[in-house]
């Protein structure tokens, strides 16, 4: 019985959404623009050259880059071995669960709430809830941040006082930081209060509220670490992690994607840094039963170097990845089908810091040769179910 590996690079979209000038997006493309920045040497902190993605590329990448949005792509030429094709979105979203949920069969049928762009940025009933959940006199931030700027500037703060540092971002949001420290907060403490402030977020359609914990001094500065959860709004309708469970057959997460979903459908979780979560995708190409679906979420790219406009670390990003993939597909077995895919943009050559509206690539092993055209997201998830042999429930439709 064949096996599915759907591996979600985050926010490595490909441009080309025809919606994005709606996001203030038009033009943003961010596999397009890291392999133009490669082949024009602006990306040389840390490597050099044009951008070597030999093994996806041989695959479709570029061709499916270039199908999503007509963008030049120097250094991805390859004539594709794969199945090769671009995904659009019609979710009112370009964040991670609109994504996630609509590559798994499920759009979203609601608007997400943002907060508004003001300082302070959360009405006084909600801080004043986080603050007696949290047992202290009130919080810190209280406005739209990068999460590593905020902590490096309330960091100090938030060691002498207590208070949980709030803050969020043009995604539906609401992130709380602080020391892992039980003497100045606590790990456990941190996931109990998102835990219990996350009902009142989903109830106005917030989707998460996401723990970021963090280890440091004021002196030596602060790290955050890899102890993130996200407390996720639950799916509307059943995804195509419920229909493989509910075929009896398993279902494996790598990554955030446990959080996600809320756990619904969710065999086993196994998380880390992106490079402790390729091994577990590795282990889980070794030893996953037949029949069972894997699904992970590699989310450096997205946190570590789109949401920082880093080139260079992008591009040292993928070519890591693409360089690690043979090992994981020659773990494969015959009739396994893997799909790498994104769940939106986060172009490190676009203003601002926030995500991309962008077509992903959709690009398969597995099946052969095989030129899928321009899909939308649901049908990722309605293929995977084919090749599963599992009835898909939603509105995509099979690409296989």
């Amino acid at each position: 019985m064949p096996r599915a590996f759907l591996v979600v690079l985050d926010s490595v979209g490909c441009g080309g959404a025809p919606d994005a000038a709606d996001f203030g997006d038009a033009g943003a493309n961010t596999l397009g623009h890291i392999a133009q920045a490669c082949a024009a040497g602006r990306a040389e902190e840390g490597r050099s050259g044009p951008l070597k993605m030999p093994t996806l590329d041989g695959l479709g990448l570029g061709a499916a880059i270039r199908l999503a949005s007509g963008a030049a792509t120097p250094g991805l030429e390859a004539a594709p071995g794969g199945l090769w094709g671009a995904a659009t979105e019609v979710s009112q979203g370009k964040d991670t669960p609109s994504g996630h949920w609509e590559l798994a069969g499920v759009p979203v049928p609601w608007d997400w709430h943002y907060f508004p762009q003001t300082e302070p940025c959360f009405d006084a009933d909600l801080v004043a809830e986080v603050a007696r959940l949290a047992g202290t006199d009130g919080i810190l931030g209280n406005r739209h941040a990068s999460g590593t700027l905020i902590v490096d500037e309330e960091g100090g703060a938030h060691v002498r006082t207590g208070r949980p540092i709030c803050y969020t971002s043009v995604d539906s949001v609401f992130q709380i930081a602080a020391h892992e420290d039980p003497a100045i907060f606590g790990l456990q403490k941190l996931y109990d209060l998102c835990e219990a402030i996350a009902p009142r977020l989903h109830a106005m359609k917030v989707g998460r509220v996401i723990a970021r914990p963090f280890t440091g001094s004021e002196a030596e500065g602060f790290t955050r670490t890899t102890n993130r959860r996200d407390f996720a709004i639950d799916p509307p309708s059943p995804t195509l992690c419920d229909w493989v469970q509910g075929a009896g057959r398993r279902v494996n997460a790598v990554g955030k994607i446990g959080d996600i979903f809320s756990m619904r459908g969710i065999d086993e979780v196994r998380k880390g840094a992106d490079s402790d979560l390729f091994e577990h995708l590795c282990a889980f190409a070794a030893e996953a039963v037949d029949g069972s679906l894997t699904f992970a979420n590699f989310v450096e790219f997205d946190s570590i170097y789109g949401h920082r406009r880093d080139v260079s670390g992008y591009a040292s990003a993928l070519e890591w990845f693409d360089a690690a993939l043979p090992r994981f597909l020659d773990l494969l077995r015959p009739g396994d089908l893997a799909i790498f895919t994104a769940d939106h943009g986060n172009d490190p050559t676009w203003r601002g810091t926030d995500h991309t509206r962008e077509r992903v690539p959709v690009i398969g092993h597995g099946l052969g040769l095989r030129e899928i055209g321009l899909v939308g997201f649901a049908d990722v998830g309605a293929s995977v179910a084919a090749h599963l042999d599992v009835p898909a429930e939603g509105p995509g439709r099979s690409f296989l």
